[in-house]
């Protein structure tokens, strides 16, 4: 019987992935087989990209800007011969007030969140045509699509957004092979997570039932199933990875 979940072979394009949930997804799709090309902001954590993921292509993107989009696919294309997964997981979340919130800071978030998404499939698709099996995984959230948090209006908007684009995206390519997935994070240990206070953290950890926070690899695997060919008729769907996180009806019934 063929190993379904094998990438081997294949090629994989990572957006923010130089660090957090997008480092641990790259991670997930290598140790898979994929070859991974891993594109971020951040110069200087795509500089030591060879020591967190040796083998991995690093290319500076910014997915507000598309022309960067398209050369990071090209990137892929130039490397490794095509592209076959696009894990689009680029994304921001400030916090602010509902009160607070002004036009320029929602028009910010979702131009980055569900612009650069966007941006990001439509520099892929030619490519993503041309692959027998191609994959788009988009990292949303189940804040915004399950739950609410305050200072995360403008952000859980963003993240519902981002299901609504899959859900009609996954109907437009299934004639080219293509499928449009998510993967739905609850509270997951980041490097962002040691910036925040203790309690705050200690409050993330208390919210699950488990009394454990994911790993961004909990995420990377969610997304390297999405990417096989086991996952083949999956499409238009979020997988939520929450550790059981949006179960309880209350407080007390983790007591």
């Amino acid at each position: 019987m063929p190993n379904l979940f094998d990438l081997t072979g294949r090629t994989a394009l990572v957006t923010g992935g130089s660090a957090g949930i997008g480092l641990g997804i790259a991670r997930c799709l290598s140790e898979a087989g994929a070859r991974v090309v891993v594109a971020a902001l951040d110069d200087a954590a795509l500089h030591d990209l060879p020591n967190k993921l040796p083998g991995a292509v690093a290319v500076a993107c910014d997915v507000t800007v598309l022309a960067d989009c398209e050369r990071a696919v090209a990137t892929a294309v130039s490397e490794f011969g095509g592209l076959d997964i696009l894990s689009a997981n680029a994304g921001v979340f400030p916090q602010a007030a509902v009160d607070t919130i002004g036009a320029d800071e929602i028009e910010k978030i979702t131009r980055i969140n569900v612009g650069g998404m966007a941006n990001c499939v439509k520099a892929a698709l030619p490519a993503l045509k041309e692959s027998a099996h191609g994959r788009v995984i988009v990292t949303s959230s189940i804040t915004g699509n399950m739950t609410g948090y305050p200072g995360w209006a403008h952000y859980g908007a963003t993240k519902a957004a981002q299901m609504g684009y899959v859900r009609t995206a996954a109907v437009e390519l299934a004639p080219h092979q293509i499928t449009v997935n998510a993967v739905l994070p609850g509270n997951i240990a980041t490097e962002g997570l040691a910036e925040l206070d203790q309690s705050y953290a200690d409050a993330m950890r208390a919210a699950v039932p488990g009394g454990q926070l994911g790993k961004p690899e909990d995420i990377g695997y969610a997304v390297a199933f999405l990417a096989s060919d086991a996952a083949r008729f999956i499409n238009g769907h979020g997988i939520v990875v929450d550790g059981g996180q949006i179960l309880p009806e209350s407080a007390e019934a983790l007591a």
